[in-house]
């Protein structure tokens, strides 16, 4: 009898070593590859992971500048620390477990602990580098794709440190670009955690002399109610204010190391917050008439921390989140007493929300009685059988179109899946938000509705489609109409986005067909290499709405080739500030921008 292909034999069982588990297993050492767009993806990580170690020295009082450089994606890094010991050089940067922040004595507060970092990025790189100079001594040795090519040593003029040259692999990354903005602001977080380190980068210079503080004042900018609060000691350090914003924003770091996800510190941090506040003010206010609007920063030095994942996004130290709570509220309340005008501010401001909640819940209660009296289902929502909810992450499948007027939700209806295709009508152009308070979204009757088919107004959580797409027409109108719901969705329900639920749909600009073949066209030059393709005898047709493309034609666009562009944020605690430019009342200031910085390709004759 043939043995079966899948059969379960000796033959089956694989051992990896180390090099080659690290590229064929990337996700689980450096997270999402990515093209370099996001600010987690791989090719970040890769950077991130030599910064630590150059990062790692200057917390252990070596080394006060580091250089680095990027050029046609070839990364350079060179910190003035004591340098990797010569004879291990090839071992610290090739051998998983090799390292020496296994050793208090060496690194008292290092992230790097599982001795992957380095090797990951020598693994996951065509090219790459290292030279360690110590004493007028320095050993170089270079690989390619993880795998030691050559080895030199010899004495040298350098001063004591580490250099790392490398190149992040095409066929791992493939199609990456590194993006100035999020390697700039992942350099002012490493200045802000370590005060008095230089970093230069091409041709600018990163420092920050206030810590943390310069952190929540850059952040802040005009928004913030009162001058930031700081508290600092030899493991802890932590800033807050409030701004006018709805929701809580924080950042939390662990020995350097930016917790995005936050953890057990930052959780603590937010119940001494509370606690801290109730204590001076000698009142029982709740943790959201507290913490709405609230900006703050906490960073922790920790010599045995553990991550949830590799790429170090939250903090799992459980046993450390009593202490914090205790330290956080006794620093909180010397903070208020000795500074009575923040704290009177601040007071203020909480007294403002807990009242302006108070008002909002009698809006409430009169817009759901009204939704009541008018239907018992919203009017402008055309249901799915299937539902999402995150915190089950039931049918990820399940998607709801909100489109503009009839005509393009009537192209949607008749070949949509009504298992998991949800169709959310507008009346036309929604409510530009960018200025209201949340009592808008129950006086506006399409908004209302809209929040509601969503299920979003009590937790994020309840949300009932996976993906909320934004299905406008690709002409002035629609993307103003795009920009509003975009407005709507950042200004009340950011984590929405934050989430990757809110999607655009990409429909065809342009169709291109002769008597044999029919091309769609995304954009002007897919339109240009379709009329090439299919010669002389061929027709275009330019799509200005959603609702002039038949039924026939849209089921393929709706469906398994679907296209969607996610809306991402980067930059997430600057939104006020932008939408408030963007979107903002200040007409004459924004079109001063505009004529400012308006580009005129050629000259038009009259």
């Amino acid at each position: 009898m043939a043995k079966n292909k899948h059969e379960y034999t000796d033959d089956k069982i694989k051992t990896l070593s180390s090099l080659e588990h690290i590229r064929l297993r990337t996700g689980m050492y450096i997270g999402r590859t990515g093209s370099g767009t996001h600010y987690d993806d791989g090719i970040y990580i890769l950077l991130k992971e030599v910064i630590d170690n150059a990062i790692d020295e200057f917390i252990m009082g070596h080394g006060k500048k580091i250089d680095i450089t990027i050029k046609e994606n070839r990364v350079s890094v060179r910190d003035y620390g004591r340098g990797i010991p010569l004879g291990k050089v090839v071992e610290c940067v090739s051998k998983i477990n090799t390292g020496a922040k296994y050793n208090d004595d060496v690194f008292q507060f290092s992230v790097g602990l599982n001795g992957i970092g380095t090797k990951a990025v020598n693994a996951l790189s065509s090219d790459f580098m290292v030279f360690s100079y110590r004493e007028g001594k320095y050993t170089q040795a270079g690989f390619e794709f993880g795998k030691l090519i050559k080895q030199k040593k010899g004495r040298t003029d350098e001063p004591n440190g580490t250099f790392v040259n490398f190149v992040p692999d095409p066929d791992i990354f493939p199609k990456y670009q590194f993006c100035e903005e999020h390697i700039e602001r992942r350099l002012r977080f490493y200045t802000y955690l370590n005060t008095g380190l230089r970093i230069n980068y091409n041709d600018r210079r990163f420092v920050s002399t206030g810590g943390i503080m310069d952190l929540i004042e850059d952040e802040t900018s005009f928004e913030k109610i009162y001058k930031p609060l700081h508290y600092r000691d030899a493991t802890l350090e932590f800033a807050f204010t409030h701004t006018n914003r709805f929701n809580e924003d924080y950042y939390s770091f662990v020995n350097g190391q930016y917790t995005n996800d936050g953890g057990t510190h930052l959780s603590g941090f937010r119940e001494g917050i509370l606690r801290g506040v109730n204590d001076f003010a000698k009142k029982k206010f709740s943790g959201d008439d507290v913490r709405e609007g609230l900006l703050g920063a906490i960073s922790i030095r920790l010599k045995a921390p553990i991550f949830e994942s590799q790429t170090k996004s939250k903090l799992g130290n459980a046993e450390i989140r009593s202490e914090i709570v205790g330290r956080v509220q006794e620093a909180v309340l010397k903070l208020l007493h000795s500074n009575k005008t923040q704290a009177d501010k601040l007071i203020n401001k909480i007294l403002e929300t807990q009242k302006f909640r108070k008002e909002l819940n009698a809006v409430k209660k009169l817009a759901r009685e009204r939704s009541k009296a008018i239907s018992i289902r919203v009017p402008q929502l055309r249901d799915c059988k299937k539902h999402y909810n995150h915190v089950k992450c039931l049918h990820t499948d399940t998607m709801i179109f909100i489109t503009e007027g009839q005509s393009a939700a009537g192209s949607i209806v008749s070949c949509r899946d009504v298992k998991t295709q949800a169709i959310y009508t507008l009346k036309g152009k929604p409510l530009n938000v960018c200025d209201l308070k949340k009592d808008a979204l129950y006086k506006n009757e399409e908004i209302f509705n809209l929040m509601k088919s969503l299920d979003v107004e009590e937790n994020i959580n309840n949300l009932r489609y996976n993906h909320v797409i934004l299905a406008t027409d690709a002409d002035v109108d629609g993307l103003h109409i795009r920009n509003l719901l975009i407005t709507f969705f950042l200004r009340f329900f950011q984590s929405l986005v934050e989430r990757g639920h809110l999607k655009i749909l990409e429909t065809p600009l342009f169709r291109v067909r002769n008597k044999k073949e029919t091309l769609y066209c995304y954009s002007e030059q897919e339109r240009d290499a379709a009329m090439k393709k299919l010669g002389r005898a061929h027709e275009v047709t330019r799509f200005k709405g959603l609702g002039e493309i038949s039924p026939s034609e849209f089921k393929g666009f709706v469906g398994h080739n679907m296209r969607l562009k996610p809306v991402t944020i980067s930059g997430e605690h600057s939104i006020g500030e932008t939408l408030a430019f963007y979107m903002g009342k200040n007409t004459q200031e924004r079109r001063n921008y505009i004529m400012d910085n308006l580009v005129i390709d050629e000259e038009i004759p009259v």
